[in-house]
């Protein structure tokens, strides 16, 4: 991949990371990208190891994480705060990526890392697919 082509990509990627709470889909990323869709998911996907929408997801599950944190949002709040139009796909997403409910999440206490400085809590509370986060089990011969 050429470098000009990583430069039009982190320029969408970075798109999402300041703006993941508006509706932004693959053909308007693409153009901030000056690609054409379809190669713009492809190189995506090459570039950074997942597609666009999975990339806007995490993004936007790791702001609705720090909003159930402060606890005075309710998950309905959340979810649209986050860009997210359906609680469901968004509860489903969410538990998929943390493991646990949206409304678990934000009903526990979250005080055992508020001595840790937020650059810090961001790595360690960032959501991971479970696909990543678990290596499959090798197969049984």
């Amino acid at each position: 991949m050429e470098l000009e082509d990583l430069v039009r990509l982190r320029r969408a990627r970075d798109l999402m990371d300041r703006e993941y709470e508006k509706a932004l889909d693959v053909p308007e990323l693409a153009r901030v990208a000056l690609m054409s869709p379809g190669h713009f998911s492809r190189s995506f996907r090459a570039a950074f190891g997942e597609t666009p929408y999975s990339y806007l997801m995490t993004r936007r599950i790791e702001r609705a994480k720090a909003l159930l944190r402060r606890g005075d949002l309710s998950v309905t709040d959340v979810c649209f705060a986050v860009g997210c139009t359906s609680l469901g796909s968004f509860s489903s997403r969410f538990t998929e990526l943390v493991g646990e409910s949206p409304s678990a999440y934000r009903a526990r206490r979250h005080d055992e890392g508020a001595a840790i400085p937020a650059c810090i809590a961001k790595i360690h509370t960032r959501p991971v697919r479970n696909g990543e986060a678990r290596p499959s089990s090798p197969p049984i011969a």
